[in-house]
């Protein structure tokens, strides 16, 4: 197989609090190739917007910083580069789409006029080609009576139309990588399949790869080709999407996926994850799972395990999987 697109390892980024350090990513793995669709998923706070932000270098510096790890972009480490070069990729090679419309887009300007910026900045072009490439971005979205709407302010824009603004803006310099975090979470049901099959459209015709930062494991199954699950701050699991809905092999996966309802079956009850995912700043010693674990093993509570290989494209954190295991807590031990 070719070199990925993008190659992240061993991604590190802490905050530091007055409460303490919050390891909020903390030795992340995972890699896209070009024309693929990676979903990363899992609980609110666990670190999955903070990966794409990281890639992008936008944390919120003093407080936060990333303190480890590669992000290779075509070989090159962005970590490594001066801000002014950062500059000309963020945007231009890897565009953001970001989960609100509304703080992404300026008020007192119009659709246009910050869909051109990019633009202008990235392409060096004069502003009159920049207005036709900006009109034909939104045409490719799907907005209708592009020229004349192009003049309009946000607030004149529906919400999904809105998004479609902030898509046609992160793809108006045509970029390598499109990162989209959570595109779909605040609008109905038939918006969010007419943005999903846009982004997939936008894949095929222009072979981008897409990371796409969800929750929604339905979305997942519709669009992606590989899954990273992660929990507090770590890739728990990472395999091709058949493997992980057919055969997850980490308790915290299975947890997901059995608390979603099956349709058709008869006194199906959802099963929840008992428990709170812990703080990011007090994470406990070995899994940060365990304590929520039904497969829990002294083992888990003592030792953080490895990203393992257990099969081709399917790698699992987890001593009781990697078949390490050790003998099972009692019944009632503390965790």
């Amino acid at each position: 197989m070719a070199e990925p697109l993008l190659k992240v390892s061993g991604l590190q980024t802490h905050f530091f609090t007055e409460e303490g350090v919050v390891k909020a990513v903390d030795g992340v793995d995972f890699e896209v190739h070009r024309g693929q669709v990676l979903g990363i998923v899992g609980e609110s706070g666990c670190g999955k917007s903070v990966t794409t932000l990281s890639i992008l270098r936008l944390v919120a510096a003093p407080q936060g910083r990333t303190v480890g790890g590669q992000i290779l972009f075509k070989g090159q480490d962005l970590l490594k580069l001066p801000e002014a070069q950062m500059r000309g990729i963020r945007g231009n090679r890897i565009a953001l789409i970001s989960q609100d419309p509304l703080t992404s887009l300026n008020p007192v300007l119009t659709v246009g006029e910050q869909i051109m910026e990019a633009i202008i900045l990235h392409q060096h072009v004069d502003r009159r080609t920049a207005r036709k490439k900006a009109i034909a971005a939104l045409e490719a979205v799907g907005i209708p009576s592009a020229a004349s709407r192009i003049d309009e302010y946000p607030h004149q824009f529906s919400g999904g139309m809105r998004q479609r603004v902030v898509i046609a803006m992160a793809l108006s310099c045509e970029p390598e990588l499109l990162i989209a975090d959570e595109p779909t979470t605040a609008l109905d049901v038939t918006i969010q399949a007419q943005i999903l099959a846009l982004m997939d459209d936008i894949r095929r015709q222009r072979e981008a790869a897409i990371i796409l930062i969800t929750h929604d494991l339905g979305v997942v199954a519709e669009m992606c080709d590989y899954v990273a699950v992660m929990y507090a701050g770590k890739v728990v699991e990472y395999s091709d999407v058949a493997t992980i809905f057919a055969n997850p092999k980490h308790p915290y996966t299975r947890g997901l996926l059995k608390s979603i309802p099956q349709l058709g079956e008869k006194k199906s009850r959802l099963v929840p994850i008992e428990g709170q995912p812990p703080s990011l700043a007090l994470l406990p010693p070995g899994c940060a799972f365990a304590p929520r674990c039904t497969e829990y093993t002294r083992k888990c509570s003592q030792q953080m395990p490895l990203l393992e290989q257990i099969d081709t494209n399917h790698m699992v954190r987890c001593w009781v999987t990697a078949g390490q295991q050790d003998t099972p807590a009692p019944a009632g031990a503390t965790r």
